[in-house]
């Protein structure tokens, strides 16, 4: 059975002469644990898929499938559960609580679903993203590139199956990017998640186990890439 599974997936936006098609009868599968760059032009509807897969933006048709469940299937709730429990989603903006410290910030997603947060896993997100010494910070006391790295955090504390990333090296200077892309590759390695990364950086893109080419809302082109050491 395929992990992820995008069935005939349409989003428009607007009426008539207003319409507009993001999405155009989109379907691909994804593996468990492969990590997969989706590129193309602006306002090709790679973001738009990203975000149908993280159940934050309703496609106007299709399917989605994520471990056997149809995503959209259940009442609002549900979804809502689906998103907190299952989905790491990263912007390319860090979109932090600026009044909450490092951890409070990476555990909000746990408390939030009134939960018990895992200390051992949170001690090891810490190590991995290199911001133990940085832990009691506020939002404001971190470089750029370190706020990204508690975006990081916050997205992978749930353990979700899957981590979606929308240009998260967008708003980062070039050693940043990279060191957020390191970050991602190594999750991805150690946790096991599958990893769908939107981006323009076909630098970034050929680091991918696959990388998936979509204009004007379809999929033009599909390609593995060799395998990394």
């Amino acid at each position: 059975m395929d992990f992820l599974k995008v069935e005939n997936l349409c989003k428009v936006y607007g009426k008539a002469e207003n319409q507009v098609i993001a999405l155009n009868h989109v379907s691909l599968t994804i593996e468990k644990g492969e990590f997969t760059a989706i590129i193309g032009p602006s306002g090709s509807g790679k973001s738009t898929l990203l975000h149908a897969i993280a159940g934050v933006d309703m496609p106007t048709s299709g399917k989605i499938y994520l471990d056997g469940q149809d995503i959209y299937a259940g009442n609002s709730e549900k979804l809502a559960i689906f998103r907190r429990r299952q989905v790491g989603l990263i912007y390319q903006f860090h979109n932090l609580i600026p009044t909450l410290n490092v951890v409070e910030n990476i555990t909000l997603p746990i408390l939030m679903d009134k939960r018990k947060v895992n200390k051992e896993r949170l001690n090891d997100l810490l190590d991995l993203l290199g911001l133990q010494e940085r832990k009691d910070h506020l939002p404001n006391q971190l470089s750029g590139g370190q706020q990204q790295r508690v975006a990081i955090g916050r997205a992978l504390m749930n353990a979700p199956q899957v981590c979606l990333a929308d240009e998260p090296t967008g708003s980062l200077d070039s050693k940043n990017g990279h060191e957020i892309i390191r970050l991602l590759k190594e999750s991805n390695k150690k946790y096991g998640q599958t990893l769908l990364l939107v981006t323009h950086d076909e630098n970034i893109a050929l680091q991918a186990d696959r990388i998936i080419t979509i204009a004007d809302g379809k999929v033009v082109r599909d390609e593995r890439q060799v395998a990394r050491s």
